[in-house]
């Protein structure tokens, strides 16, 4: 893996299309690095949760290129990759698996990450969801505190309990999220592939009963869409 977050480390601190194109060969064999680690997460996934059988590097994977047309930050390249394992890929909209590779310098979520279940869910899948909580909100907490270290992402979130939910439940807090993933740091990432694989598939495999859960939410979200 070192070979991927060096690559990342001097793109961080050379962030222009001059110096990218000068090193696109370091980026092409990093890039077919992770796509070849990729497809061996997919196949440790897919042996707890058959629903991701079949995927394939591209379809979790992402450009490296930014689309700056909407945001003050104008410089042209991620300073990480990621790789998101969920049902139909990672345009689905279903909940799902993703490992995220950042050199801990100044990036958007400051460093390497395990997290689990769902980001931005389009409003019907989102009041599914919230549904789901309030008439199993128990279930979806115990599913929680069987993966030890990942804790809910709270950033984005209403003030309040959105319109048609009970402002007294218990589950209040979930309530105004808006997005629902577990994460958690992975420090120090493993500079063997083989032990990150290990342990990445380790970890995810104690969050899949929360994904099913949400998934479940998803899935009758877009049954009712049809």
């Amino acid at each position: 893996m070192e070979e991927i977050l060096g690559f990342l480390r001097r793109l961080h601190d050379h962030n222009d299309r001059e110096w990218f194109d000068a090193h696109r060969d370091e980026w092409t064999r990093a890039k077919r690095r992770f796509a070849a680690f990729t497809e061996r997460l997919i196949a440790g996934i897919a042996a707890f949760d058959p629903s991701v059988r079949g995927l394939r590097p591209q379809d979790c994977t992402y450009r490296i290129a930014r689309d700056t047309r909407f945001s003050a930050d104008k410089t042209p390249y991620k300073t990480h990759v990621g790789a998101f394992v969920a049902p139909r890929g990672k345009q689905s909209g279903f909940a799902g698996y993703y490992l995220h590779l950042e050199p801990s310098c100044d990036g958007m979520l400051g460093g390497s990450l395990l997290a689990s279940g769902i980001y931005g869910p389009e409003p019907m899948v989102l009041r599914s969801i919230r549904e789901e909580i309030l008439d199993h909100g128990d279930e979806l907490l115990k599913a929680v505190e069987a993966a030890p270290g990942f804790r809910f992402h709270t950033e984005n979130r209403l003030k309040r309990v959105p319109t048609g939910f009970p402002s007294g439940s218990e589950y209040a807090e979930l309530l105004k999220l808006k997005d629902f993933y577990i994460e958690k740091p992975l420090g120090c990432v493993p500079s063997d592939a083989d032990a990150l694989l290990e342990y990445a598939v380790g970890e995810f495999r104690r969050t899949q009963p929360f994904v099913a859960q949400l998934n479940r939410a998803v899935a009758y979200a877009y049954e009712e869409m049809r």
